[in-house]
């Protein structure tokens, strides 16, 4: 408590950082075609989160269980460290002790999940969205996040699709309909 009796909440910030659908085995049709683009984008989150951590901008992982109704987050981060074709990404993101995550059932981070209770808790006004992939669940959840009247931003080189062809379209549709800012993310302030 602090001096005038109000709770404090340590990770209040109007900006969130969201890593969709990384923890990952890839071990689908057209996962191996992925892996190409999704281990670049993995090394730009690495970096994105590293910036964002440094600003206070907390990290939330929202990602699929797959259907494994009785696993956990850190079971299904513990899952595909090794011996699967997204292991390399996975290490790249292991989330850390600060981090929030989410398991969702279906490809929007809102459907079904605890997620806006946790952006009013944080404060968030502001998303950054991240993962895979660019032209579903990235899209999906950014469709969602623009109807509840967040700020939407998708750093271009923090998502990744199975072709470039339809990470490029989903970005324009993102930008276009959604108003989300479309950039790089080294051109991303994060004060």
């Amino acid at each position: 408590m602090t001096s005038n009796d109000e709770p404090s909440f340590p990770d209040q910030s109007e900006t969130a950082l969201l890593i969709i659908d990384t923890i990952n085995d890839l071990e689908f049709s057209g996962g191996e075609r992925l892996f190409d683009t999704a281990l670049p984008m993995a090394e730009a989150i690495a970096a994105l989160k590293q910036r964002a951590a440094a600003a206070g901008i907390p990290a939330i992982y929202l990602n699929d269980n797959f259907g494994q109704w009785r696993s956990d987050f850190r079971t299904v981060v513990r899952k595909n460290l090794d011996g699967v074709r997204g292991s390399p990404i996975v290490r790249l993101l292991v989330p850390a002790e600060e981090d929030y995550f989410v398991l969702k059932p279906k490809h929007s981070g809102f459907f079904g999940t605890t997620l806006q209770t946790l952006l009013r808790f944080i404060g968030a006004k502001r998303l950054i969205l991240t993962g895979l992939t660019t032209d579903i669940c990235v899209q999906l959840t950014a469709a969602d996040a623009h109807m509840r009247d967040y700020q939407i931003i998708v750093p271009t080189d923090c998502c990744a699709a199975i072709a470039a062809t339809q990470h490029r379209q989903a970005l324009a549709y993102m930008k276009r309909v959604l108003k989300a800012d479309v950039r790089e993310s080294e051109q991303l302030e994060l004060n």
